[in-house]
């Protein structure tokens, strides 16, 4: 697992109009809280998915990736690497063509080999080992310094 971020790539994906978070919360003490409510303050349509959670920041949410509603153009995993795998099959088998597998420092993660793998498999396009709050703009306080971290061990390419 030594792929490298492409910042292009992960701006482009937070451009898509449909994106569904899995693993989201709305306990404001879990990090996915966080990425949700950055999400939508981005203007990024978010659409929460966890089959523990009725709603998120008042809105419905789902307990599966196939429950979604309507388009879904792209879906952030932020559950840990073994369920990832099944949310990958479930995207896949649903046709979601962006899928982003959490990163971020510490905690759970959603990449595994077998997670990309089956990305790579079936053509979906693939954000591995990042938060994108690391590249939503402005990007702020320390996910700034995360990702310039993450940039001096090589882990994340220069913007084109």
């Amino acid at each position: 697992m030594s792929e490298k971020i492409d910042p292009t790539a992960a701006t482009e994906f937070l451009r898509l109009e449909s994106i569904a978070l899995v693993g989201a919360s709305d306990d404001k003490k879990h990090f996915s809280n966080a990425v949700f409510r950055a999400l939508e303050e981005h203007g990024i349509h978010a659409i929460p998915v966890n089959p523990h959670e009725p709603e998120v920041g008042g809105r419905t949410c789902y307990p599966g990736v196939a429950a979604v509603p309507g388009q879904l153009d792209g879906v952030i995993v932020m559950v840990n690497h073994a369920t990832a795998v099944e949310i990958v099959k479930d995207c896949i088998q649903r046709g979601v063509t962006h899928v982003w597998l959490f990163k971020g420092l510490g905690g759970e993660s959603a990449m595994s080999d077998e997670a990309l793998a089956l990305c790579h498999e079936h053509s979906v396009e693939v954000i591995p080992w990042a938060c994108p709050m690391m590249f939503l703009q402005p990007v702020k306080g320390f996910h700034r310094v995360h990702r310039a971290m993450r940039r001096a061990r090589g882990a994340v390419g220069k913007a084109a």
